[in-house]
């Protein structure tokens, strides 16, 4: 499925560093001119490794829009769904590292798969510039309304006292959804089964089904779910607590700083793109990120707006994840199907 976003011209690698590309995000005019005269001078295809309607197809359209007019360029957004989001993020590593195409990557396809799928056949790190994040999604632990759970100690108390009794879903062997729930376990010290399903939508009728009993995931997919009183959110892993549940704590908040982790989005070329081509598509987020109408739009929807994170902080960060959640894996022993 393409999108392709049109708009008139308008009034990195790992060396570049965030005071440098911090500068010259003020104004309307397209970026090009400000980096290279040659880029962009044709349609960007930014690629989505996921269907249509999930959390990464939603930020990227959100984008194009804002980076189109940024860049001067049209935006083509293309669904590549296969394998979790591997077969797209493979097909991007091997593109030419011109700067016209691009992807959309997040936790599943530049963290979970790498760490669960044995010959996923890219690096996260090595094989991409990953140029910065495009905004947070904050996990919640969410339960069904049926049961008798308030808050994350209550969940505790009763997983242990019901060992093994608890089913908790995820959309898929080696998700992010499962790497959630497994640390959340390794920390706690709870029993609680796996059930994966596959992809986001048949996860949300399992939870509203109660065929599982809670997940740990995404906010995104479940929000409205949560407002119409049909699951309940205990906790969300969130710097801070969300305007949409004001009333829910944060993991921190209740006792588990080291579970407070927000999924990302971000954006990533292909590795070897010129310095130059990954300053300008830096900037163009910048632009786009701190414009208000981008800025309400993901507020909207349940996305933290993304703080400003250059290229080597951003490999910085992933870095972290990559050595945090790979020795959750191993301990658990998860393995993609």
């Amino acid at each position: 499925m393409k999108d392709v976003t049109m708009h008139p011209p308008s009034s990195t690698r790992r060396q570049l560093l965030g005071a440098g590309l911090g500068l010259g995000l003020t104004g309307l005019a397209p970026l090009a001119a400000q980096a290279d005269e040659k880029y962009p001078s044709r349609p960007i295809t930014l690629v989505v490794p996921f269907p249509p309607g999930g959390s990464v197809d939603i930020m990227a359209r959100q984008y194009s829009e804002p980076l189109a007019r940024a860049l001067g360029v049209p935006i083509v957004v293309e669904n590549r769904p296969g394998a979790g989001g591997s077969v797209a993020s493979l097909s991007v590593a091997r593109a030419k590292p011109d700067g016209y195409t691009l992807v959309a990557s997040s936790q599943s396809s530049h963290l979970a798969n790498p760490l669960t799928q044995p010959k996923v056949g890219y690096d996260p790190v090595k094989d991409f510039e990953n140029i910065t994040i495009l905004g947070r999604l904050p996990n919640a632990l969410v339960v069904h309304a049926s049961l008798p759970i308030r808050n994350v100690q209550e969940f505790i108390d009763y997983a242990k006292k019901n060992p093994g009794k608890l089913n908790y879903g995820s959309g898929g062997t080696g998700s992010m959804g499962q790497l959630n729930v497994e640390m959340f376990k390794a920390v706690t010290g709870v029993q609680t089964t796996h059930i994966p399903y596959r992809g986001g939508s048949p996860l949300i009728t399992a939870v509203l089904a109660n065929e599982v009993q809670f997940i740990l995931d995404n906010l995104v997919i479940m929000l409205p779910h949560v407002q119409a009183g049909k699951v309940r959110a205990l906790a969300v892993a969130s710097e801070q607590r969300l305007p949409q549940l004001p009333d829910v704590p944060t993991l921190a908040e209740v006792g588990y700083p080291q579970l407070n982790l927000s999924s990302w989005t971000g954006l990533a070329a292909p590795g070897g793109t010129p310095a130059p081509i990954v300053q300008t598509l830096y900037k163009a987020v910048r632009q786009a990120a701190t414009s208000p109408a981008l800025v309400a739009s993901l507020n909207e929807r349940g996305v933290i707006p993304p703080e400003e994170m250059p290229p080597a902080a951003f490999e910085k960060m992933m870095a972290e994840r990559l050595a945090r959640f790979g020795e959750v894996v191993r301990k658990a022993g998860i393995t993609a199907e």
